[in-house]
């Protein structure tokens, strides 16, 4: 009977929300019955085992079915309620969607109010995170709303990254959603040379989202799932075993957990806190509509990112705020990429495509047949080594590896696309130029120069040159160390028969001197016999 009724109720709320057309986000949309749970979950309603794998839930009793019905017809109602209800800004949709029950617990008030202190004392810094977040907040609120999910998670790139794509941290995770590299490729975000999906936009915020309802349906609430997307669900997993062992609650403010982790949850309460009544702290949210601000368009041929933000009719840097991905400045078309546009710019830029005279790419790629050095490469493409060594990110003292991948300029007569191969199998191998033969040092004499020394040892000026970080053409400094990678053995008597020889042209050079001196010193007190007598020569 009972389960005759549920069926009853779902079928109401489907007509319900049909009718409704675009309803507003409920308080709560369980995926299982333990995803109703309150934040202060006993400790006899594990989220884990001991051992670390997730537990069976058990079979929810009557009072717990009632109680979901309860919400459920709320929930209803609350989308029918609201269903025609316009939003003048982002800012009033979010707040109808809040549904994560505050951390109102009196373990966890004083982190809460830390955190609004910090937040509130910094209206400058709420500022430049509130514009800053125009950009995306449309797509990520409607991301979160078409999941049935609470809109406090369209506030977690606040605390996360302060809604800066190209956001990276000290453990190498990168993006809004700060994803480090290991979970990012869990959940399908390509990180390659030419491209990180973990700063696009969307395909983090899908992979966020995915990754945040995984740790719901295993943890039974909110709060437990943003403590696992800050610390990893394996460290809330044995938080949780350690306090059941104990006998201890599993709620947020009971677990024994990493300071990081403890402030993590009250920064979004403090966001949701300001953000739903700004006035109260003093600060001005800007006027974010309630509309997108971009436009996804499919790329199909090479584009240059100088070129694709000109035909859009926008600057390079509000290219790369909406297409952070991109690693190079050349967008590549073989794996069907998708650019953000402003809205109203999507639609010209398709056009000024689709009628543009002229290559649109000027990059292709070149691998590597030999380990080389990038001046060696840069030499045989006929490239500068500065260019390069930028384009390619090719830190210094290092060597190319044979196999590996890098962009280069692309030749006037080639007008092709890179290939998906080489775009899916593209890359950079570095080794560290370690030169052949023993580090050997000289002294250097007065006239020595990288041409010299690589002459006496077999080596190259250009290589004596970089290991002693000066020009080809310099002088060394007289009597300065000189550092030399060769084979050759450093014989101690050769090199004093070279200062021999520096002495010897420097002593040849300064009598030279010390003659021309005395000389010019004669001529200036020598004077013609005929005025030493005061006699002139017309006289005698």
């Amino acid at each position: 009977m009972h389960r005759l009724r549920r069926l009853k109720f779902w079928a109401l709320a489907a007509v319900v929300v049909m009718a409704a057309g675009c309803a507003a986000v409920p308080p709560s949309s369980p995926t299982s019955a333990s995803s109703s749970f309150p934040s202060d979950v006993a400790a006899n309603t594990p989220g884990a085992t001991a051992d670390g794998q997730a537990a069976i839930a058990a079979p929810p009793d009557a009072a717990q079915i009632a109680r979901d019905d309860a919400m459920e017809m709320r929930a209803a109602e609350h989308a029918a309620d609201h269903s025609d209800v316009p939003y003048s800004n982002i800012w009033q949709r979010i707040r109808a969607g809040f549904a994560i029950p505050n951390m109102d617990g009196p373990a966890m008030v004083p982190y809460v109010q830390q955190a609004v202190q910090w937040y509130s004392t910094k209206p400058e810094y709420i500022a430049r995170m509130t514009e800053r977040s125009r950009k995306y907040l449309y797509y990520i609120l409607e991301e979160v709303q078409r999941r049935n999910l609470p809109t406090e998670l369209a506030l977690l790139p606040f605390v996360e990254s302060a809604f800066n794509p190209d956001a990276m941290s000290s453990a190498r995770a990168s993006g809004m959603w700060q994803f480090i590299p290991s979970t990012g490729k869990h959940f399908n975000l390509k990180q390659n040379m030419f491209q990180d999906d973990r700063r696009d936009v969307m395909a983090s915020t899908k992979a966020a989202l995915d990754y945040l309802t995984k740790l719901h349906d295993m943890f039974g609430n909110w709060q437990l799932a943003l403590a696992a997307y800050n610390w990893g669900e394996g460290g809330v997993q044995r938080a949780i075993a350690a306090n059941q062992a104990k006998g201890l609650p599993i709620s947020y403010g009971a677990l024994n957990m990493p300071a990081e982790t403890r402030n993590y949850y009250p920064k979004l309460q403090a966001v949701k806190d300001i953000i739903a009544d700004p006035a109260k702290y003093g600060i001005v949210l800007p006027d974010v509509p309630d509309h997108p601000y971009f436009k996804p368009v499919t790329i199909t041929q090479d584009i240059d990112v100088a070129l694709a933000a000109k035909l859009a009719g926008i600057t390079i840097k509000e290219f790369r705020s909406l297409n952070p991905s991109f690693n190079k400045p050349v967008i590549l078309a073989a794996t069907k990429p998708k650019i953000l546009l402003p809205y109203d710019n999507a639609t010209a830029f398709e056009q000024s495509v689709a009628t543009y005279q002229g290559p649109l790419s000027t990059w292709t790629t070149y691998v590597v047949h030999a380990t080389s050095s990038p001046l060696q490469l840069a030499r045989n493409l006929h490239l500068t080594e500065a260019v390069l060594r930028d384009v390619n990110n090719i830190p210094v003292r290092t060597l190319v590896k044979a196999g590996s991948t890098l962009l280069v300029p692309k030749p006037p007569q080639d007008d092709q696309n890179v290939t998906k191969h080489a775009v899916e199998n593209a890359v950079l191998a570095l080794a560290p130029d370690v030169p052949q033969g023993h580090l050997q040092r000289l002294i250097a004499g007065r006239y020595d120069t990288p041409f010299t020394v690589a002459h006496r040892y077999g080596l190259t000026p250009a290589e004596v040159a970089r290991w002693n970080h000066i020009a080809e053409r310099s002088r060394f400094r007289p009597h300065s160390v000189i550092v030399v990678y060769s084979r050759r053995p450093v014989f101690r008597q050769h090199e004093e028969l070279i200062a021999q020889r520096d002495r010897k042209r420097s002593v040849r050079i300064a009598d030279r001197r010390q003659f021309a001196h005395a000389y010019r010193h004669s001529l200036r007190y020598t004077v013609h016999p005929s005025y030493r007598h005061g006699v002139r020569v017309a006289q005698r």
